[in-house]
């Protein structure tokens, strides 16, 4: 049975190399180091798309942590969300070992895992390129927003996917059909069909 685990649930104190008890002074600083590196190690490489693809991302999540963490209310939204998503799959997994009816849960679960990507993903990580800070630091700018859409929803895919993969989910067994049967039927109503 699959057991929980918090992988796809981004985590931006991580991201930045921070606890969740970091001060929005220390969230600053982390990211203005991180991302001074960024574009110092984007400055020495060529470009090609797959790396163009690669630092877009991760300027995006950087983005996105400092955006989330710097501010004590979405900070709190955001690790509540996260920590409710967790514990709801972790009660998902616990019903679906006790045999118990899962739809339910299933239910709620979906829908709030894909809110949470929407939100925390991709949404916040565009809002994160239109503001005035994470502008200066990055040098995010409208060809950035319009080439990472398409990176970011690949991404939250991706999470989407990861998370799935560990789910409980009713097993489908392989249907026993009895195809003379069939063929008789489909005879019987074809020669029917005749007349």
């Amino acid at each position: 049975m699959p057991t929980t685990d918090d992988g796809g649930y981004v985590n931006y104190f991580e991201i930045l190399d921070l606890g969740p008890d970091a001060k929005p002074g220390e969230v600053r600083k982390s990211y203005r180091t991180k991302m001074k590196n960024l574009v110092a190690e984007i400055a020495a490489v060529e470009i090609t798309e797959e790396r163009r693809a690669a630092y877009l991302l991760e300027m995006a999540k950087l983005n996105a942590g400092l955006f989330l963490l710097r501010e004590t209310e979405l900070r709190d939204a955001y690790w509540q969300d996260r920590q409710e998503l967790i514990n709801l799959e972790h009660e998902w997994c616990q019903a679906a070992q006790s045999g118990a009816d899962t739809n339910e849960l299933r239910k709620s679960y979906d829908s709030r895992v894909r809110a949470f990507l929407s939100r925390y993903v991709e949404d916040a990580m565009l809002a994160a390129g239109r503001d005035k800070e994470c502008v200066e630091v990055s040098h995010w700018d409208p060809a950035h927003e319009r080439h990472a859409s398409r990176i970011l929803r690949h991404y939250r895919n991706g999470l989407y996917q990861q998370i799935l993969e560990r789910l409980p989910f009713a097993e489908v067994t392989k249907p026993d059909i009895d195809w003379d049967e069939r063929r008789k039927f489909v005879a019987g109503v074809l020669a029917q069909g005749a007349n």
